[in-house]
């Protein structure tokens, strides 16, 4: 059986699944931060379950690996996202892109143009990133000395001038971690907007130039 073939049957059977998967597991997470009266048996099962969908990812992973015929070195840096994905969890439901390829692959023909795939990826990809990281920076900051991030509110209002590259600082994080965090959610957000705005202005280009080969001569 040829590995290439194994490989995308794996992902046409497990895709969608584990993007569930996912789903439920930021559900739980954001149990354990927001849910803070939470009886300790129903904190300690939404900590079983995270553990359990995280094992889940890990297998998957390495099924990918033996699947992929590489050097384990090789392909973690040739696949970076599943890689992040098993050490931070949270960043699992960003895989939309293989996700749409499967769906599209059921369906026959994309329904959507290329500039609107890149619209919809990165603007669902910005709301799962904003909600993911203002539930990690939330956990970090509440309760902390000097920490202005008092409310959950206050985290998704961090969040989203953060992704938005406004920064107006009127909320910031204060510990190492929350700091990390906010770090790479400033990168992730200057590259989401860049593809946002490529994209939008190719569009545009595309138009006005398909406008004026149709415009008649003289006009």
């Amino acid at each position: 059986m040829d590995d290439d073939s194994a490989l995308a049957r794996w992902e046409q059977h497990t895709e969608i699944p584990l993007f569930l998967a996912s789903l439920v597991f930021m559900a739980a997470y954001a149990t354990r931060v927001l849910a803070v009266s939470l009886s300790w048996g129903w904190r300690d099962l939404c900590g079983f379950a995270m553990l359990a969908l995280w094992v889940l990812f890990a297998v998957d992973y390495v099924v990918r690996w033996r699947l992929g015929g590489q050097r384990f070195w090789r392909f973690a840096t040739t696949h970076f996202l599943h890689t992040a994905v098993v050490l931070l969890p949270l960043l699992r439901p960003l895989r939309i892109v293989p996700l749409y390829d499967v769906i599209q692959r059921r369906q026959g023909d994309p329904r959507l143009s290329l500039y609107a795939r890149v619209i919809a990826y990165a603007s669902l990809s910005t709301l799962l990133l904003g909600l993911s990281g203002a539930l990690a920076v939330y956990q970090q900051e509440r309760g902390a000395p000097g920490s202005s991030m008092r409310t959950f509110g206050d985290a998704v209002w961090w969040a989203a001038s953060t992704l938005s590259t406004v920064g107006y600082g009127d909320v910031t994080p204060v510990t190492p971690l929350g700091r990390v965090i906010a770090t790479g959610m400033m990168a992730c957000g200057l590259g989401l907007l860049g593809a946002v705005t490529g994209s939008f202005s190719s569009w545009l280009m595309q138009t006005f130039s398909r406008e004026s080969d149709e415009r008649p001569p003289g006009r």
